[in-house]
């Protein structure tokens, strides 16, 4: 009977879950699509499958729906990111680093250039006015927290001797200027889509200058 009650429970609770990302999902569409000030809740709810007042019940008003559609398209990209630099633990140390570094760029560009990424630095950008926070909330989701991970990678590598000894963090910053650096330019800030063969180009050329200052002799 308990064991019922308590599957009857946890599937309420996972059903709840389901619905605020269902929301969250509906409500970046619609912000993307309209901006903040055009969307409306209601198409949200229409998008998301549910009642107007059930968005309301996960999420207070449009300020916090807003705030909390951002945070969530942040930590998803957030997540890629990390899962595309984790490879490097397992595959360099012993393997060709220059091809593990040169699927990590070409990972990291197709998650800078995807869709969501581009739509979220527009939300973020647009209503700095109103929410100044949320970039700095994206920049530490989305760049710092990944750019630590890879730090910690580099760190690793250098102790094996696959990389020169030097400061990770700095190493890590490096490696995401050049690819941040051509691919903000070739986007003309990120109003373009870059094709796959620019995307090859700036992970390759970026790959060639970081082992050229920080590969092991």
């Amino acid at each position: 009977m308990g064991s019922v009650a308590s599957s009857g429970a946890s599937g309420v609770s996972r059903g709840r879950v389901d619905k605020r990302q269902a929301i969250l999902d509906a409500a970046f569409a619609v912000f993307a699509r309209r901006g903040y000030a055009q969307a409306c809740v209601q198409e949200i709810a229409k998008e998301a499958g549910v009642a107007k007042p059930t968005v309301y019940s996960h999420l207070n008003d449009k300020e916090t729906l807003f705030r909390s559609t951002v945070e969530a398209a942040a930590d998803a990209l957030m997540a890629e990111s990390l899962a595309a630099v984790e490879p490097l633990r397992d595959r360099a140390p012993d393997g060709d680093l220059r091809a593990a570094l040169t699927d990590l760029s070409q990972r990291l560009l197709r998650i800078c250039c995807g869709e969501r990424a581009r739509a979220l630095r527009w939300l973020a950008y647009a209503q700095v006015a109103q929410f100044p926070d949320l970039i700095e909330t994206v920049q530490e989701r989305t760049a710092h927290r990944p750019r630590a991970a890879l730090a910690d990678r580099l760190a690793r590598l250098s102790l094996a001797g696959r990389l020169r000894r030097a400061d990770p963090e700095q190493a890590a910053e490096h490696f995401f200027a050049l690819l941040t650096g051509p691919l903000e330019f070739r986007s003309r800030l990120g109003t373009r889509r870059v094709p796959a063969a620019e995307l090859r180009d700036i992970a390759d050329a970026a790959v060639d200058a970081f082992l050229r200052a920080y590969g092991s002799d």
